[in-house]
């Protein structure tokens, strides 16, 4: 994702003459306004938020039908191959900055260029997202569909019950050699079968009710929603450079402290080890069974924890550095892309280019379930989720702030996952040191520069 200065858009058009902006005869293919047109997520919740377009789309385009199709995120890359080489992928679909390049290397995404010159389609009207879907081609293979943050989601009661304020969560700072206010924070929330805190004579560590916080000991190979928000205040990048780099930064003494500091978390037994809950339960899950005190979350789940019956649950933003003032979010953007194979490629474009418009971002994300790429609708909302009691306002202020910084584009994507992702696990299983960093370090180099 790139941050850019939020852009206010002009007079709104009619919903009608909006999906009429973009016209069939664009010259780039059959130039037919009926049918079938196909479009896949691995989102549910987006899935079932964009049918309000669709429902608006068909309206408007008499003879077209939007079939939106969602599969579970463990499979749906296999079925987009297995769909490319069967000449049966979807006409559109939402991708992944992971599996971008591979797609666009392979001639698997049709170049938006041409459509958004000739309909004079306003990247600026996004906030985030534009230049991760321009290939080192110098072409735009994608449009924003969302944007993504990390925030500190925390049980309220179990935080007064200790002592803490809503304010202290505002304020925490962090390090890796003490781990500052959120460490003695996070052994404090701790607790163990006979109610000892984690910092009171007599803890028992081989016993604890609950863990002061969450996951952080989690084979993530970006950390996205777990140890990044740590590291990356202290000036830490995933990659030598900001886009496309050519080695990631395993090796950094930034990084391999952070990794050590949360270590001593699970030794204390103030979070929990790799392994100890399985891959299918949710952080949802977790805090709402009163097994984690605190813990870092997707801002794609904030409105899925306001709903956790019985229990309160209060939305930080992440930590604050070693310097108690620098706050640094990992943020990525999905978007959406034209298989280049498609029988229809006008009405794919006019319908991923009215998915990427203000009037259906904001009807879409009047559920809360994701984030748009576009300031009005990400105003509207904010707005909705506020009037059902869920203040998104951490996660807005960070896009103000310019605490978010993007994930990189990157080259191998998926053969880079499953090289490190055991690596990271093996370290946290207790079966690797500290110089394991230098070896997944050394194995990104060959990676990212295969060709």
């Amino acid at each position: 994702m790139r941050v850019r200065k939020a852009v206010a858009l002009g007079a709104a058009l009619s919903l009608a003459a909006l999906l009429s902006a973009c016209s069939s005869d664009s010259g780039n293919g059959s130039g037919s306004s009926s049918g079938t047109l196909n479009w896949w997520t691995w989102d549910d919740k987006q899935a079932a938020a964009y049918q309000v377009c669709a429902k608006d789309f068909e309206k408007a385009n008499p003879g077209v039908t939007v079939k939106i199709t969602q599969y579970n995120v463990t499979d749906y890359f296999t079925k987009l191959t297995a769909g490319f080489v069967a000449g049966k992928a979807p006409d559109a679909f939402q991708n992944s900055v992971q599996f971008f390049p591979q797609y666009a290397d392979q001639h698997q995404l049709l170049p938006l260029d041409d459509y958004i010159k000739k309909d004079g389609f306003d990247l600026s009207r996004f906030s985030v997202g534009v230049d991760s879907w321009k290939y080192t081609d110098g072409k735009q293979y994608g449009l924003p569909l969302d944007w993504a943050a990390t925030g500190l989601y925390y049980n309220v009661d179990m935080l007064k019950k200790a002592g803490y304020t809503t304010k202290d969560v505002e304020n925490l700072n962090w390090n890796p050699d003490n781990g500052g206010t959120i460490g003695k924070m996070i052994a404090h929330l701790t607790l163990d079968a006979n109610g000892r805190r984690g910092d009171q004579p007599g803890f028992d560590k081989a016993h604890i009710k609950t863990y002061g916080f969450g996951q952080l000991a989690a084979k993530d190979f970006l950390g996205q929603s777990t140890w990044s928000s740590f590291v990356s205040t202290t000036g830490w990048r995933l990659g030598n450079k900001a886009n496309w780099p050519t080695e990631l930064n395993y090796d950094d003494p930034r990084l391999v402290k952070t990794m050590d500091w949360i270590r001593t978390l699970v030794a204390k037994g103030y979070a929990p080890r790799i392994g100890t809950f399985t891959n299918t339960v949710s952080d949802v899950d977790l805090l709402s069974s009163g097994k984690i005190a605190m813990e870092t979350g997707g801002s794609w789940s904030a409105s899925t924890f306001a709903k956790i019956p019985n229990i309160k649950v209060g939305i930080g933003p992440t930590v604050l550095g070693p310097d108690g003032k620098t706050r640094a979010v990992f943020s990525n953007s999905n978007g959406n892309t034209i298989w280049a194979g498609t029988k229809n490629p006008d009405l794919a474009w006019k319908w991923v280019s009215y998915m990427g418009s203000e009037a259906c971002q904001s009807k879409a994300s009047a559920t809360g379930t994701f984030f748009p790429s576009i300031p009005a609708s990400m105003d509207a909302s904010a707005k909705a989720l506020e009037a059902q009691g869920v203040d998104l306002s951490v996660f807005t202020d960070m896009l103000k702030n310019k605490q978010l910084y993007p994930s990189p584009d990157f080259n191998n994507g998926a053969e880079l996952q499953d090289a490190i992702e055991p690596m990271i696990e093996a370290y946290f299983g207790g079966q690797k040191d500290d110089s394991v960093f230098a070896e997944m370090q050394a194995k990104t180099k060959t990676i990212l520069n295969k060709k």
